[in-house]
């Protein structure tokens, strides 16, 4: 769990809003629980930090505030529209016995172990992510789908994925599909036998001998022609 510092803040205006932050500070809020709403002021390089790590805004982590840590979840962050630079991040505090909706990736494992992809199977990943109804002091960083085994036309399901306790999709009634091994979509031509090659070139042989024959004899009729038209030209 990530650990971040973080400042009481006293801003009451835009103007003030905005020196925080060119003072390398990015403005926040801790809301959520019966306690009142807090603003805080974090480090913009703490921010960045955690914004580059992976499913940030599915992550619990901890933030301590004057000396007291307390776990919370981010829950919207934004950004500037020209800089790209974040601006603000409002925190939801983790309360025990509160469930919470979130949108949790799929991961997917050992790849090589799948026989059906070692033939040439595609996986087709349906939901990249599956929205899940979960208490807030058990909340999942992902879920693992393991295809050691699978064949081609396998189809994977969420009843497939372990769930943690009392972890539920929002998603009921059904056995809703995140991904299938299907068969390749490009088919590889066989290669032609040897005998075959042997034929096609034994036919192109024939040819140019019936070819080379056809040429002598256009030749031969020629000469006869010459040879019946001189006699002609010597009664004259």
């Amino acid at each position: 769990m990530s650990l971040i510092q973080a400042t009481i803040r006293n801003t009451k205006t835009r103007g003030e809003v905005n020196n925080l932050r060119k003072e390398g500070g990015v403005p926040g809020i801790i809301y959520g629980g019966e306690n009142p709403n807090e603003k805080i002021s974090l480090s913009k390089k703490e921010v960045k930090n955690l914004i580059s790590k992976d499913n940030f805004l599915s992550n619990v982590i901890s933030i301590s505030l004057d000396g007291k840590e307390q776990k919370v979840l981010p829950r919207d962050i934004t950004f500037d529209t020209v800089s790209d630079e974040p601006t603000h991040v409002d925190f939801l505090r983790i309360v025990k016995g509160a469930k919470i909706i979130l949108e949790i990736p799929v991961k997917f494992i050992n790849h090589e172990m799948s026989p059906g992809l070692k033939r040439g199977g595609v996986l087709n990943i349906v939901r990249r992510k599956v929205e899940l109804r979960c208490p807030t002091e058990n909340i999942p960083n992902e879920l693992i789908v393991d295809l050691d085994g699978l064949e081609i036309g396998s189809s994977i399901k969420i009843s497939f994925i372990n769930l943690p306790e009392n972890v539920t999709p929002t998603i009921q009634g059904r056995d809703f599909v995140i991904a299938t091994v299907a068969a390749p979509t490009v088919v590889k031509e066989p290669e032609k036998p040897a005998e075959a090659d042997a034929e096609a070139a034994e036919g192109a042989e024939a040819t140019t001998e019936g070819a080379e024959k056809a040429a002598e004899g256009a030749e031969k009729s020629a000469e006869g022609e010459k040879t019946e038209e001189k006699p002609a030209a010597e009664k004259k």
